[in-house]
Order: structure tokens, then sequence, then C-alpha cells
């Protein structure tokens, strides 16, 4: 009976180790909240000047960069996989939990080129993609447990109900308040954490 509690304490300390690890692995990841919420920042305030201050026809080109941020995530992450020893379930869902946001995001992408209305595409599109944005880091703060992702996620749904019944003209400014709230400054919040916990 001695020895089974013994295991099983040593059970719990396994286990806390590898949440500890995943959590230090996650917050080295804040590089790529960063890297996505400034890109998507940049392009977002870029768009609204190309729109409203240039008047350019096709003021959404600017999206085509997020590709460059594509390539450069795929390059980083197989970089880090080799680097990296030990992979914990931790890991695995929140793998899992980005690559649905990323084909939710591809299906949402489609269905609005299929049933394009002008009207309705202006009005829900950018309110629909707040909550999408809300749905990964909601997921990733409750598996850390870090609040920050939690109070962001939470911003991108306040923004997505507020932008559902404001004019269109705004909806392009919710972006960049998005980002600051949901993945930039979370972003920081996990580098600094990561650097004091290997420190």
């Amino acid at each position: 009976m001695q020895q089974e509690n013994i295991t099983n304490q040593q059970s719990l300390v396994i286990i806390e180790s590898m949440i500890n690890k995943a959590k230090n692995q996650f917050s080295e990841h804040g590089h790529l909240y960063l890297l996505w919420g400034w890109a998507v920042f940049i392009s977002s305030m870029a768009q609204c000047v190309l729109l409203y201050v240039f008047h350019l026809e096709k003021h959404y080109m600017v999206w085509f960069s997020m590709w460059l941020v594509l390539i450069y995530q795929i390059f980083y992450l197989r970089k880090e996989r080799k680097q990296k020893r030990v992979k914990t379930y931790t890991d695995e869902i929140i793998t899992f939990v980005w690559l649905v946001f990323f084909i939710l995001m591809c299906l949402f992408d489609f269905l609005y080129a299929v049933n394009f209305e002008p009207d309705k595409h202006y009005r829900f599109i950018y309110p629909s993609f707040l909550v999408l944005y809300g749905m990964p880091t909601f997921l990733c703060g409750i598996i850390l447990k870090l609040r920050p992702l939690i109070v962001g996620a939470i911003i991108c749904w306040w923004l997505s109900i507020i932008a559902s019944f404001t004019s269109t003209q705004f909806h392009l400014l919710t972006l960049p308040v998005t980002m600051i709230a949901a993945w930039i400054i979370p972003g920081y919040l996990l580098r600094k954490k990561f650097k004091r916990q290997t420190i």
C-alpha cells in the first residue's frame, strides 16, 4: 500500500513536470502570437489607409502578405520540432486546436466566396472572423491556464457582437484592436514568463 502511494506521488510529480514543461514550450511560442498579431495588425491598418485615405479599389491585396508569414511559420515550426526533445500531450492538443482554427478559416473563406452577396458579405465577414479568432485563443488559455489569452478571446467575442451593430466602415478597425488584446499583449506576457522561467 505504501509502495502504491509512493508510485502515485511520483506519477503526480511526473505529470506536473510535463505540464510545466509544456507551459515553457508554449511560452516560447509566444513568438508566433507576436508574429501573427503584428502581421495582422499591420495588414489591417494598411488596408484601412489604402481604403479610406487613398481610396484604392484593390486595398485587400495587402492580405497576400500573410502567405509569407505562413511560409515563415512552417520553417520555424519545423526547426522547433527538431530541437524539441519531448512532445507532451498538451503540445498535441494545442496543435490540433490551431489546426481546427486554420481549417475553419479556410472553410469560412470558401463559403463566403461561393455565397457572395455584397451587403451580407461585408456586414458579417469581420464579426464572424472575430468569433473564430477567439476560439483557439480561449481554448489555449484554458488548456495552459493563461488568463491573458482567455481575456483576449472574450474581447474578440465582445467586439464581434459590437461590430454586428455598427457600420461596416468601422469593422476593419476591430481587427487591430483584437490583435492587440488577443495575441500581441499575451505574446509579450508569454515571452516575459518564458524568460523568467528559464533564468
